[in-house]
């Protein structure tokens, strides 16, 4: 069963409290992150008090929002029940803990997040894992530069903290007559989960399945070896249900599921492509390849992005560039710290 898409608002990123499906609404939190411009809360209804899917930036501006949207139905801060969060990126989880902190609400997140949960809250020796991995694409130059970005001495962000329980793959959540079941997906994160009402035909996707954008692999305080391998394999797991509406973290309430996972295969198999002809092309390492292809669908250079934006596509294409080793096309092997690939065919 696919419930049909309710009438959204002109932007999808226009605040408010949208109807998504009886039950059921949209709230999207603004960012400090242009290019996503706001982060979907879903507020589910529930005998307990509504439940909160993900939760937004901790940040006070979000907190107002947050707040505001809810008195439209009803609700105060204090009313939510619980948080269930697809993942530990701020975006989603920080007002989580803040709220709790506040009003003492439940929240609950995938348990595959834990070691990047632990990781971000304690103290670290040395540069981060992506500066380190930058390091092992043959980017020495990018991780010298991110591992130079000053830190912004106004941000006293509070480190992720462990939720009050987790969520288990295959656990179904119940609220009231509405059943959620847990799905880990990793990926995006290595403790990514969706959660599935199958009777409405409702996708709550995070950023497993985004509508506009294909989101980035393995960010994250401990990311797994293989990130764009599970996240394939998780996007197999998604599609092989019956469709459903489609509830992204970013970006508008999209019609099918099926139709956006189609779109995001392809995508992956055309980088994949494309990764393996630069290889073949001469290019031996993560940083040579991503830097001969063009990005964004306005195909810039590498050059012309801005240093996260360099990380994140360096990144990327050593994800697709490890798929295409295991498929035994490439073979790759370090040396002095460096990882490099050469075509078998």
């Amino acid at each position: 069963m696919t419930a049909p898409v309710v009438e959204q608002a002109a932007e999808w990123y226009e605040p408010g409290a949208h109807p998504v499906a009886p039950g059921v609404h949209r709230i999207p939190l603004a960012l400090p992150v242009p290019s996503l411009h706001a982060v979907n809360v879903y507020v589910v209804e529930d005998p307990d008090g509504p439940v909160l899917i993900d939760s937004g930036w901790a940040m006070p501006d979000s907190r107002t929002a947050l707040e505001d949207a809810l008195r439209t139905l009803g609700h105060g801060l204090d009313d939510v029940s619980q948080f269930l969060v697809t993942h530990a990126h701020r975006d989603h989880y920080s007002q989580a803990l803040a709220l709790r902190g506040s009003f003492g609400t439940r929240v609950r997140i995938g348990r595959g997040e834990r070691p990047s949960i632990e990781a971000s809250a304690a103290p670290r020796d040395g540069d981060s894992r992506q500066v380190e991995m930058l390091r092992r694409c043959g980017a020495g130059d990018l991780a010298a530069e991110i591992a130079g970005i000053p830190r912004d001495p106004s941000d006293q962000e509070a480190p992720l903290t462990a939720p009050d329980a987790w969520l288990d793959d295959g656990e179904r959540v119940a609220l009231g007559a509405r059943g959620l079941d847990v799905f880990a997906t990793p990926g995006h994160t290595r403790g990514h989960v969706v959660l599935r009402d199958a009777a409405a035909g409702l996708l709550f996707a995070g950023d497993h399945v985004l509508p506009h954008i294909s989101p980035s692999i393995g960010l994250e305080a401990e990311p797994e070896r293989r990130p764009l391998r599970s996240y394939l394999d998780s996007l197999r797991l998604v599609r092989d249900m019956p469709d459903t509406l489609l509830l992204p973290a970013h970006g508008p309430v999209t019609a099918s599921t099926h139709a956006r996972i189609d779109e995001l295969v392809e995508h992956h198999a055309a980088r994949l492509d494309a990764a393996a002809a630069q290889v073949r092309a001469g290019h031996v390492t993560a940083f040579e390849v991503a830097a001969a292809m063009t990005w964004t669908r306005r195909r810039r250079s590498l050059a012309d992005l801005d240093a996260f934006s360099r990380m994140l596509a360096v990144l990327e294409i050593e994800a697709h560039l490890d798929v295409l080793a295991d498929q035994g096309l490439l073979d790759a092997h370090e040396e002095g710290g460096v990882r490099r690939y050469a075509s078998r065919a």
